[in-house]
């Protein structure tokens, strides 16, 4: 029995595994891929070039790849990268890059998208991340891996939001957030660092103590920027395994355009 519903239309020039399903009435353009085990469910609008890899399921009223809504997109030949074993709900809506970037929106592996949500042209997503509904990512915002976003928070473009790092419910990011803190609100507000999170991750307690050592430098201590991250680059050598951690964290700081969030 065919896996793609009689009403679905897809484009000859695209490119679907056989073990593809694609639901009722969704359109599928034009330089669209899909690798094995991939679902795409009722009404949904896939547009190229998109290439979605395995095992990924896309429930209804998606639009996925469609153009940038950027004024300056003149139609360049820029494309949607979504990894695998990501979960897509319903209305969520991603777009292609800009040329005025890498040209790439890319989303990474075995992410929990929940329904409205909103990915802009340029995004970089990781993996393991959980985007909870009207989670809006504007244009060329990087989200490291394991990043939780809360319902209904709104992350102002070009901002930077680090690993592990957890955004409350109904939050207004409009500056980077560093890895492992815990943000919320609108003024944005540091409230502490995500350690039921790492605790759930399997970090040591010994880790976690450093992570929270990090903490207290950048938002305890009453330090400037300069100060701080010397105290955390001190940290290094310490704590087994832990000197990834202080790397993250610096060299996010590093990366940082538009100031961390206080």
């Amino acid at each position: 029995m065919s896996r793609i519903h009689p009403t679905a239309v897809i484009d000859p020039k695209a490119e679907l595994d056989s073990s593809v399903s694609v639901g009722p009435y969704t359109i599928v353009g034009a330089g669209v891929r899909m690798a094995a085990g991939t679902s795409i469910g009722p009404h949904c609008i896939v547009e190229g070039p998109t290439t979605i890899g395995r095992d990924n399921t896309i429930y209804g009223h998606a639009a996925i790849g469609t153009a940038p809504q950027d004024m300056k997109y003149r139609g360049e030949p820029t494309e949607l990268v979504i990894g695998e074993r990501n979960t897509i709900r319903e209305f969520c809506h991603f777009n292609r890059g800009t040329t005025q970037d890498g040209g790439v929106t890319r989303v990474g592996d075995d992410n929990w998208v929940m329904a409205y949500v909103h990915i802009a042209h340029d995004v970089q997503l990781g993996s393991r991340c959980i985007l909870a509904n009207n989670a809006t990512l504007a244009g060329h915002v990087h989200v490291g891996d394991w990043v939780i976003v809360g319902g209904l928070s709104g992350v102002h473009q070009f901002c930077h939001i680090g690993a592990h790092a957890m955004i409350g419910f109904q939050s207004h990011v409009s500056q980077d957030v560093p890895p492992f803190m815990m943000v919320s609100g609108n003024p944005l507000g540091v409230h502490g660092f995500n350690v039921e999170g790492l605790r759930r991750r399997g970090f040591s307690r010994e880790r976690i103590g450093q992570v929270k050592q990090v903490h207290r430098l950048l938002y305890r201590d009453g330090l400037t920027l300069d100060k701080a991250r010397d105290g955390i680059v001190a940290l290094r050598g310490q704590v087994e395994g832990g000197d990834a951690d202080v790397d993250l964290v610096l060299d996010f700081l590093a990366a940082s355009t538009r100031g961390i969030a206080r």
